[in-house]
């Protein structure tokens, strides 16, 4: 598939993303590539014995397993792990970074306290500690006065903080939002047991509607190893891959086949296709089938390609190529990640049963490790937008103390100008956090945890696996800065406040973790992961028509352009803004000094009178941005592809002040049935700046 220049890179044979071998670097500012060239980090030709520590990334959110060459025992380079089951030798931008990230100028070096004027004042622990306590034993069984968020997505440190608030009667504990919460919401709902989990390895057809499996949906450098063996240099695929969404991005320029639609109609375009496998006779022994049937009934070719822009032909064949396939799998969720309903999964999960749901499995979900701790299941419940909401609307107190763990929502969360405001509510804000973000900026006390190669910590079964995988980050190095692990941090202050959490250390807590999965500790803290291919049964499900008539939307945004977000690995995270290794991988049509690009095809550019280079601006009822006008081919017609990761107040200069923040323009809704929060469809109004 040939791409503008302009446009996404196909991936390179062997998994690694087209991204890390561009030969055209991002034209930096001097001072910033004078920088860069005298960064601490390089490598001085240091004598000593070179070895290599397996571990697991906790900076990527593709839970990348690589090797760290150490020299002399200092960390030098990060690279893949053939034996790791969640990356099998592929690396992302983000983990490949991770060890220069050691040095980042935005990492934080001490506890920081905010001072009456607003500054920050270096403390010592001691004296964070008191203050950490003080605001904990002041609201300790008071309940809804306690919250916390966490960015750790799959990490026994969730077990911990959720065990701690329970002890001080709260049950406010939320992870930030992503595409694991819709998704098990809609699992449940259909009668689905422990975590869904997808079979990519042994799947003969691949169907990604929304979900972008091949840059960052779930363990995506996993799924690259499997895309890369199935298609062979100068041969045939052996798996046919093919990609639903607004966007040619780096999945679907890999793909065998992009169909473009519009963004948020992903649950509409899966229940046309479940229309026309019904038609060629596919069944499922669920006791709603008849319903369904009926219901899917009106969602024929043209209604279909009405709602979403896909063409009805390319709809059909692909209807026809799932149903001839053996193990077909059909991935669904956000274009970027996020902010997807149920309804998306369910429709998705539907198509599964249709076609035999011989690729997607039940996986069992260990017992909590912690006391009182919450289930993994409970916490992928709670919905933090909708807390948030709630507090603004005055439905909801806000809470007097909020514990804010890895996590940026200052900068990462919709409307994140109002979601800002309801924080500034919070009385007591503590962040733990390895770097000093937008979120960590608002705070009243800052703790400095370690780097995941800094410290000892845990993943488990990343969604999107189709198998259970546990695994652990080992210490390469001892931390660089005056940081401490927030696990062993919040059970010494527990301790001290009498909520026995049944653990002193948070080794004790991983001990007690790798024991309820059915690891062997010694073997996973040395480096070795488990994994199971266990299984729970596929029984007492159903396809729920009654909730998806309810749930799936089928209007369009008021404003006349669309919104499709689009998540690179290389423009960093929320947590870690772009890190200063990876500048030169971004593009002079991605970013060039401060301003960013957005995309848009020629007939959208034409109907806009606009050129490439030009400056718009992008409005809508919540905000709006400014940035200049790529023109690429690999996007709807009607809609403008903005990048995820631009548009930092805080980090360091490689990030602060370049570009501008989507979320800006996003604005949350809320699910009928669910009330999951939902802003994947939004719209924008578009003018020369």
């Amino acid at each position: 598939m040939a791409l503008d220049r302009r446009g996404f890179m196909k991936f390179v044979a062997g998994g690694t993303a087209g991204i890390m071998a561009s030969p055209l670097p991002w034209k930096l500012l001097d001072d910033v590539s004078i920088w860069t060239q005298n960064w601490p980090w390089i490598p001085r030709n240091i004598d000593g014995t070179t070895e290599f520590v397996h571990t697991v990334s906790k900076l990527c959110p593709s839970a990348v397993g690589m090797k760290v060459r150490t020299v002399s025992g200092r960390p030098v380079r990060a690279v893949g792990d053939p034996d790791h089951p969640l990356s099998l030798g592929g690396i992302s931008a983000v983990a490949a970074a991770e060890v220069q990230m050691l040095y980042s100028p935005a990492r934080m070096k001490r506890p920081l306290r905010r001072a009456a004027d607003g500054a920050y004042v270096a403390i010592t622990w001691d004296e964070a500690l008191a203050m950490l306590e003080e605001q904990l034993s002041a609201v300790k069984g008071s309940g809804d006065k306690l919250a916390c968020l966490s960015g750790d997505d799959n990490g026994t440190i969730n077990e911990v903080l959720s065990g701690l608030l329970a002890k001080a009667g709260s049950s406010n504990f939320f992870l930030m939002p992503g595409e694991a919460q819709p998704a098990q919401r809609a699992w449940e709902l259909m009668g689905g047991q422990g975590q869904p989990g997808y079979d990519f390895e042994n799947s003969d057809y691949v169907l990604g509607i929304g979900a972008n499996i091949l840059e960052s949906w779930g363990p995506a450098i996993r799924h690259r190893h499997f895309f890369s063996v199935a298609h062979p240099h100068g041969e045939e695929p052996a798996v046919r891959y093919v990609y639903a969404g607004p966007v040619q991005n780096n999945t679907a320029a890999g793909a065998d086949q992009w169909l473009p639609i519009k963004p948020g109609t992903e649950a509409v375009f899966a229940l046309g296709l479940a229309h026309l496998l019904i038609k060629k006779g596919a069944v499922a022994n669920v006791p709603d089938f008849g319903d369904f049937r009926a219901y899917t009934a009106e969602f024929t070719p043209a209604k279909v390609a009405s709602l979403t822009g896909v063409d009805p032909k390319a709809l059909s064949r692909v209807a026809d190529e799932l149903a001839a396939a053996s193990r077909p799998l059909v991935v669904t969720g956000s274009e970027f990640d996020q902010g997807a309903g149920a309804a998306t999964a369910m429709a998705g999960f539907a198509v599964n049963l249709l076609l035999g749901a011989a690729s997607v499995k039940a996986l069992p979900v260990a017992d909590s490790a912690v006391q009182g701790a919450m289930s993994r299941a409970r916490m992928l419940r709670q919905d933090f937008i909708a807390y948030l909401s709630r507090i603004n609307a005055g439905k909801a107190p806000a809470p007097q103390v909020l514990i804010v763990h890895e996590a940026n929502p200052a900068y990462a969360l919709p409307q994140a100008d109002d979601m800002a405001k309801v924080m500034e509510k919070i009385p007591f804000k503590v962040s733990f956090s390895t770097f000093l973000d937008e979120t960590a900026m608002m705070c009243d006390l800052v703790l400095p945890v370690p780097m995941g190669i800094e410290r000892q910590d845990d993943v488990n079964t990343p969604y999107g696996c189709g198998q259970v995988t546990y695994c652990m980050a080992q210490q390469v190095i001892e931390p660089l800065v005056d940081a401490r692990p927030a696990g062993d941090v919040l059970l010494s202050t527990a301790a001290r406040l009498g909520m026995d959490l049944g653990h002193r250390s948070f080794e004790s807590v991983l001990k007690t973790k790798a024991a309820a999965i059915g690891a062997n500790y010694r073997k996973v803290s040395a480096g070795t992961p488990y994994v199971s291919k266990a299984a729970l049964p596929l029984t007492g499900l159903a396809l729920r028509p009654d909730v998806l008539k309810q749930t799936v939307s089928l209007s369009s945004p008021a404003e006349p352009f669309a919104i499709a977000p689009v998540h690179k690995l290389n423009i960093g995270t929320s947590n870690t803004a772009t890190p200063p290794f990876n500048t030169k991988t971004i593009r002079r049509w991605e970013l060039q000094g401060d301003e960013f690009y957005v995309m848009m095809n020629a007939a959208t550019a034409r109907k806009l009178g606009v050129k490439q280079h030009d400056a718009v601006s992008l409005s809508n009822k919540d905000g709006s941005i400014r940035a200049r006008v790529n023109i690429f081919e690999g996007v709807m017609t009607d809609t403008v592809a903005v990048l995820l990761g631009f548009g930092h107040t805080a980090f360091d200069e490689f990030s602060k002040g370049k570009g501008a923040n989507v979320m800006h323009l996003l604005t949350a809704g809320f699910e009928p049935v669910t009330g999951l929060s939902v802003w994947n469809r939004a719209g924008v109004n578009i003018a020369k700046a």
